[in-house]
């Protein structure tokens, strides 16, 4: 079972797609989130969480203090439960906005205006090492100066490009068989 582990929504249950996606464990989630509570990087941040499968990350965010969220997501399924789930925050009364796109990572960050301030990328493992690269690229342009991006893969996978969009590693940290890989600005 997958659900909002603190803030506003805390305890909140989330549906997770059947199939197609690998969402982040609770205990990886907990870890994750005490980090960027600690570091203020929560408190109104516009967050962007990209290959979003039920949207935890995001969602998760959100509960914990997020000016909004963009939720991508190119399966139609998901795209469709993470609404639902985006319902669930609202009745738990988290009233920020979480927005959800069915749509390809990259060129919806292509045709995007907005800026981020934390950002997280948890392909599916069938996502290559040059798609990431491209995605990576694609949302260097929409970051603020002092953002966030969380890279989560397994743990076999290589580093992230981070060079390739102008981006410079910050920390990594493996959680069993997960590494989340997290970068910053150049």
């Amino acid at each position: 079972m997958t659900r909002i582990i603190s803030g506003r929504a805390g305890g909140t249950v989330l549906d997770v797609p059947p199939k197609g996606t690998r969402p982040t464990s609770d205990r990886v989630r907990e870890s994750l989130f005490g980090a960027l509570e600690s570091a203020g990087l929560l408190d109104d941040a516009r967050v962007a969480d990209l290959y979003a499968g039920s949207g935890a990350l995001g969602l998760e965010s959100l509960s914990r203090g997020a000016a909004s969220a963009d939720l991508v997501e190119l399966s139609a399924p998901a795209a469709t439960l993470i609404r639902k789930n985006a319902d669930r925050l609202r009745t738990a009364g988290v009233n920020a906005p979480a927005r959800v796109h069915r749509a390809n990572v990259t060129t919806w960050l292509s045709a995007s205006v907005a800026e981020f301030d934390l950002v997280f990328l948890d392909p599916p493992y069938d996502v290559g090492d040059d798609e990431l690269t491209r995605a990576l690229v694609a949302l260097a342009p929409r970051l603020s100066p002092d953002a966030t991006v969380i890279v989560e893969r397994a743990k076999r996978s290589p580093t992230p490009d981070w060079a390739a969009a102008d981006l410079e590693a910050d920390r990594d940290r493996a959680y069993g068989d997960t590494t989340m890989w997290w970068g910053r600005p150049a």
